[in-house]
């Protein structure tokens, strides 16, 4: 069966959705260290969070990439989730669901979460020709996520490592093994149809 085009899919539970982000050591270690981000962490720039392992690998370069190189598990409230989504705009403008661009051009500059589509990726990092979610987070936002919402934070660099490590040998039944299970996200607690476009 054919994934939709668009579906939020994450490994997440009753009360918690798991999302992933990369950042520097001197960020991403205290994280995972306290449970929190530090005071380096900036709250009044956009945070991008991705339910996508994969989708954060890709971006990342399996933790390779110059100040990506922590990958962090950050376990959220469904609600926190739930409240982003419902108060985010659409990254670009989609004729139909806009009534315009000047609408959705305001709409845009005062939503605090923005949602943003990108082709999933597979083991090898390949695009698929299915949809994974990217939701960027500012001002109140940011700040709940940081201060409200997070319910833990884990170094997954290691895990990253290890998948990494089993593809470049070939070794893809080994690798998926290993990967998160991320299931659809049905958002039967409140929150919206996920804006797709």
């Amino acid at each position: 069966m054919t994934a939709p085009q668009y579906e939020i899919r994450a490994r997440h539970t009753d009360t918690t959705v798991t999302v992933y982000q990369a950042y520097a050591p001197h960020i991403g270690l205290p994280a995972a260290r306290d449970g929190r981000f530090p005071p380096a962490w900036k709250r009044d720039r956009m945070t991008w969070i991705k339910p996508s392992f994969l989708w954060m690998m890709y971006r990342c370069g399996w933790a390779t990439k110059e100040g990506q190189e922590t990958v962090l598990a950050v376990e959220i409230t469904r609600e926190g989730f739930a409240w982003a989504l419902g108060n985010a705009e659409l990254s670009h403008y989609v004729r139909g669901l806009h009534p315009d661009r000047a609408a959705w051009s305001r709409g845009l500059r005062r939503a605090p979460a923005r949602v943003q589509w990108d082709p999933e990726r597979d083991l090898r990092l390949n695009p698929l020709p299915y949809r994974s979610l990217q939701l960027g987070l500012s001002g109140e936002a940011a700040a709940r996520y940081a201060d409200e919402w997070t319910v833990s934070v884990t170094d997954v660099t290691p895990l990253a490592r290890e998948i990494h490590h089993l593809v470049r040998a070939g070794d893809l039944d080994a690798a998926t093994a290993l990967l998160p299970e991320e299931r659809p996200y049905a958002g039967g607690d409140g929150a919206p149809r996920p804006l797709s476009g």
